[in-house]
C-alpha cells in the first residue's frame, strides 16, 4: 500500500493496512447480505438518530469479523504493539453521549442477531468538540476527525439526493379537483451518501450505517461565473457544508436555531428519499403497502420532521389523498422518547419552520388541526387538555407532540421511564393511545463492553463457564453457582488490580498525577448536566477533605475519584462545576494530610475510547441522578458487566439493576421519583433549612462563597448562590447526607475483599440482561415486527 518495507512502516501506516485487509473481508459479506435483502424482500427497519457514537472500529470490526486474534499474534510477531496500531484511529465525532452510544449498540446487536436495519445519520465534519483544560476551565477546540482518510466509509455519488429548502410553495387546482404544490426560489443542498458498514459477531451478515453529507449543487452554469462572483460562491458552498459540519450547533442563537432545524429536515428528506427508492426498486409494489415491507424508528424527537415529509411525498410526488397517506405514515413510524426533562422536549418557532421548509409547515398545521378536531369531537373528557397536547401551540411546534401523533408506537427505555410517560409528562397522550405506549429498556453491546474491552474477564468467564454467553448472554447467571468460589474471585481480584493498574499508569502519564492502585476506583462518567449531580459527587469529595483536614488519622479506606464529562459549551453552570471539580482536585492531590488517602482525577476529552480504559478498572459506579430525571442510563450497565459496584438513586434503569442483584450488591440512597414528585407538586422542600441545619453543609457553601477554594477570591459564589437562589432543584443538599452514609457503607463494605468480590460477580453474572441483544430482540417482536434473515 505505501511502497515501504515492514522495517519503515509506522503505527499508522499498519492502522491503513489492516483496516484494508479487513475491509476486503467485511466487503464480500456486505455484497452478500445486500443480495440477499434484494432477494428475500423482507421487511426492513430504518433507524433515524442525529446521533451514532460508535467508537473506533478497527478492533471491533476485527472481533466480529473473527480475526481479532490473529490479526494480535501478527503485529505482536512483526514487532509492532496492537494496542499503539488501534490507537491511530480517531474516535468519528458523530455523537455525543448515551443516545448515540446506544444507537451503535443497536446497529451490532441488530447485524449480530441477523436482523436486517440500518442506521441513517450525518456525516459530521466535526465532532462535538475536543476537550482541554486551561486553569481547570473547559476550552473546547475543533475536532475534526475526518482530517485524515477514513477507511471505513465507501461514498456513493451515484446515489446522491437533491434537497430543497425555503422557498415559495403555489398551491394550483388540477382539472380533476385534486391540488397540485409547486416550489419555486428553493435552495438547493446536495445530500452525499457515506456507508460505513455494520458487521455482525462472526455470521458473516453486514448492515449498513449510512451518513449524508451536505454538499453544494454544482450547476454547469456556477462553474462559468467570473472571479466577481467566485467569492460569493464560496459563501454560499461554506453556508450549504455547515448543515453536515458540527454535531448540535449551539443554538442559544438565531442563526443556530435554522441551522439545527436545517441538520434534522436534511436528514430526513435524504433517508426518506433513499428508503422509498430501495422500495420501488426493490419491492415494485404500490406504496400502499409500504408498512409491510418499512418501519422507521425516529431515535428521541430530532428526526420528527419525517412524519410531515413522508406525509409530503405520498400526497405531493405520488398523488395519494390525505387520508391514505396519513394510513400509511402512522403504520410506518416508531417513535423513542429519551428524556423526562421538559426542556429537553424540542419545540421550535412557527416562523423558523415556515421559512425554511415551508411546505412541510403546511402539513404539520392540517396535522394539527386534524388532530385537535378529533379530540374535541371523540373525546370530550380531554377538551380542556387539548391546548397541552396541540402539535402547535404558543408560536410554537412540539416535536415530541409530532412524534406521538404520527406514529404507531411511543417507547420510553426504562420500567421508571415509561411509567414516568405515562402518568405525568404524557399523561393526556396515553388516556388518548393507551396501546401506543410501551417499555424497551435499554442495552448495551457485551461483545464490545466486555469481550472486547476485558478481554482478561472474558476470558475468566469463558474458561469458568464456557463461551455460549457471548451468543447468549443470559447465561452470565451460570456465573453465581461459583459467588463463594474462593480461587474464582481472587483471579476475578487479580484481573481488576491488573486493570487498575493499566487505568493509573494512563492517568500518570495523562495528568502526572499518582494514584494508589489499592483504592477503590469510585467514577463518575457522563454528560455534564444538573440533573446527573456530579455536583453531589465533589461535595463528598470536599466533605471527606474536611473531614481528615481536622482529623489527618481518620480511619478512611483510600479512595480516587475519577470523572469524565464534557459540558455544552454554552451551558455556564455546567463549566463551573467542572472548574470546582479540577480546583478541588489541585487541592486535594497535593495536601500531605490528605493525600494518601484521596485522590481527584478528572480526565480530559471523555469519549468511547476513554470509557473503554475506565469501565474495566472501575470499583465503584456513581449512578445519582435526581430520581425521576435519568430517562434510564447505560454507564451503569457497563459499568456493572465489568464488575463495578453501583451505589446510585432509585432511578432509570439502577431500579432493575436493583431487582435483579438484590440489595445487598448495591448501594441505594436518596428520594424516590414519588417524592420528588410530591415536592415539586407541592412546593414544600426548602434548601435554606439544610443549608443552616447541617453543619457539613453549611461548610462547603460557606467555603464556596468564600473562596476557599480557587485563586480569584470568591470563584465559586455563583455556585453558592445558584443552589439557594433556585431552591435546589435537583436536591442536593436534601439527598447529602444519604449520600455520605451509603458512601461510608461502601468504604467499610470494600474491608471485606471476599464479600466485595463475591458481590461484583454476581453483578456481572446479572448484567446479561442488560445485553442490547434483548433489547432488539424486544423491538423486533414488539414493535417492528421484523424476521431474521435465514442464512
Amino acid at each position: 500500500m505505501f511502497s515501504k518495507s515492514m522495517t519503515d512502516a509506522s503505527n499508522r501506516d499498519l492502522y491503513y493496512v489492516v483496516s484494508a485487509i479487513t475491509n476486503e473481508e467485511i466487503n464480500k459479506n456486505w455484497l452478500r447480505s445486500e443480495k440477499y435483502y434484494q432477494k428475500q424482500k423482507p421487511k426492513q427497519v430504518y433507524y433515524l438518530s442525529m446521533e451514532f457514537l460508535i467508537g473506533r472500529l478497527l478492533e471491533s470490526n476485527l472481533l466480529n469479523s473473527g480475526m481479532w486474534e490473529v490479526c494480535n499474534k501478527t503485529l505482536t510477531k512483526l514487532g509492532f504493539e496492537p494496542a499503539r496500531v488501534y490507537k491511530e484511529e480517531h474516535d468519528p465525532g458523530l455523537g455525543n453521549g448515551g443516545l448515540g452510544r446506544l444507537a451503535a449498540c443497536f446497529l451490532d446487536s441488530m447485524a449480530t442477531m441477523q436482523y436486517p436495519g440500518h442506521g441513517y445519520g450525518i456525516r459530521y465534519r466535526y465532532g462535538m468538540f475536543e476537550q482541554r483544560f486551561i486553569n481547570g476551565y473547559q476550552t473546547e477546540l475543533p475536532d475534526y476527525w475526518l482530517k485524515d482518510p477514513y477507511p471505513w466509509e465507501t461514498r456513493k455519488p451515484e446515489e446522491a439526493f437533491e434537497i430543497e429548502f425555503g422557498g415559495k410553495v403555489h398551491m394550483l387546482k388540477r382539472d380533476d379537483g385534486t391540488l397540485e404544490f409547486k416550489y419555486e426560489d428553493t435552495d438547493k443542498v446536495l445530500a452525499m451518501p457515506y456507508d460505513v458498514p455494520v458487521v455482525g459477531y462472526q455470521n458473516k451478515v453486514v448492515n449498513t450505517l449510512r451518513l449524508w453529507s451536505a454538499e453544494p449543487v454544482m450547476t454547469g452554469e456556477e462553474k462559468q461565473h467570473d472571479e466577481s462572483q467566485y467569492y460569493q460562491q464560496l459563501e454560499h458552498h461554506h453556508s450549504i457544508e455547515q448543515i453536515s459540519g458540527i454535531l448540535y450547533p449551539d443554538d442559544s442563537s438565531e442563526e443556530g436555531k435554522r441551522l439545527r432545524i436545517k441538520q434534522q429536515y436534511f436528514l430526513v428528506a435524504a433517508s426518506l428519499r433513499k428508503i422509498i427508492n430501495d422500495y420501488k426498486a426493490n419491492v415494485r409494489q404500490s406504496l400502499l403497502h409500504l408498512p409491510e415491507k418499512v418501519v422507521i424508528q425516529i431515535n428521541d424527537t430530532h428526526p420528527s420532521l419525517a412524519i410531515p415529509e413522508l406525509m409530503r411525498i405520498l400526497m405531493d410526488e405520488e398523488g395519494f389523498s390525505w387520508e391514505k397517506s396519513w394510513e400509511i405514515t402512522t403504520k410506518v413510524f416508531a417513535y423513542t422518547n429519551h428524556t423526562i426533562l421538559s426542556e429537553a422536549l424540542e419545540k421550535w418557532p412557527i416562523a423558523m419552520i415556515q421559512s425554511l421548509v415551508p411546505r412541510l409547515y403546511m402539513i404539520i398545521d392540517e396535522i394539527n388541526e386534524r388532530f385537535c378536531q378529533s379530540i374535541w369531537l371523540d373525546h370530550p373528557a380531554l377538551r380542556d387538555n387539548i391546548h397541552e397536547m396541540a402539535v402547535i401551540a404558543d408560536g410554537q411546534i412540539h416535536m415530541a407532540r409530532l412524534a406521538i401523533v404520527g406514529s404507531f408506537s411511543v417507547n420510553g427505555v426504562a420500567k421508571l421511564h415509561t411509567q414516568i410517560l405515562k402518568t405525568q409528562e404524557m399523561k393526556n397522550f396515553y388516556t388518548l393511545y393507551p396501546s401506543k405506549f410501551n417499555n424497551k429498556t435499554n442495552g448495551i453491546t457485551h461483545r464490545r463492553w466486555l469481550l472486547m474491552t476485558n478481554p482478561r474477564l472474558a476470558t475468566l468467564i469463558s474458561d469458568t463457564i464456557g463461551p455460549r454467553w457471548v451468543h447468549r448472554p443470559r447465561e452470565l447467571t451460570h456465573l453465581l453457582r461459583y459467588a463463594k468460589d474462593r480461587p474464582l474471585l481472587d483471579k476475578l481480584d487479580q484481573i481488576k488490580q491488573e486493570n487498575k493498574k493499566e487505568l493509573a499508569h494512563y492517568i500518570h502519564q495523562t495528568t502526572g498525577i499518582k494514584v494508589d492502585e489499592q483504592s477503590i476506583f469510585d467514577v463518575q462518567i457522563k454528560r455534564l448536566h444538573e440533573y446527573k449531580r456530579q455536583l453531589l459527587n465533589i461535595f463528598h469529595v470536599i466533605y471527606l477533605y474536611n473531614e481528615l483536614k481536622e482529623n489527618p488519622h481518620l480511619d478512611i479506606t483510600p479512595r480516587t475519584f475519577i470523572f469524565g464529562a464534557k459540558a455544552a459549551p454554552s451551558y455556564y453552570f455546567a463549566k463551573e462545576v467542572i472548574k470546582l471539580i479540577n480546583t478541588v482536585a489541585s487541592i486535594v492531590n497535593y495536601d500531605p494530610d490528605v493525600k494518601h488517602k484521596l485522590k481527584v482525577v478528572f480526565l480530559e476529552n471523555y469519549n468511547v475510547s476513554l470509557a473503554e480504559k475506565i469501565i474495566p478498572a472501575a470499583d465503584l459506579s456513581e449512578q445519582i441522578s435526581t430520581a425521576g430525571k435519568e430517562a434510564s442510563g447505560t454507564g451503569n450497565m457497563k459499568m456493572m458487566m465489568n464488575g463495578a459496584l453501583t451505589i446510585g438513586t432509585l432511578d432509570g434503569a439502577n431500579i432493575e439493576i436493583k431487582n435483579l442483584v438484590g440489595d445487598p450488591n448495591i448501594f441505594i440512597f436518596g428520594l424516590r421519583s414519588e417524592e420528588v414528585f410530591e415536592y415539586y407538586q407541592n412546593g414544600e422542600y426548602k434548601a435554606n433549612e439544610f443549608y443552616q441545619n447541617d453543619e457539613r453543609i453549611t461548610q462547603i457553601l460557606h467555603q464556596l462563597r468564600d473562596g476557599h477554594f480557587g485563586h480569584q477570591g470568591a470563584e465559586f459564589k455563583d455556585i453558592y448562590y445558584h443552589i439557594l437562589s433556585t431552591n435546589d432543584p435537583y436536591f442536593i443538599l436534601k439527598d447529602f447526607e444519604a449520600y455520605v452514609e451509603t458512601q461510608q457503607l461502601v468504604d467499610q463494605a470494600y474491608r471485606t475483599k471476599g464479600k466485595w468480590l463475591s458481590k461484583s460477580l454476581v453483578n456481572i453474572a446479572h448484567s446479561g440482561k442488560f445485553s442490547s441483544d434483548r433489547t432488539i430482540q424486544e423491538y423486533a417482536t414488539g414493535i417492528w415486527k421484523i424476521n431474521q434473515y435465514k442464512t
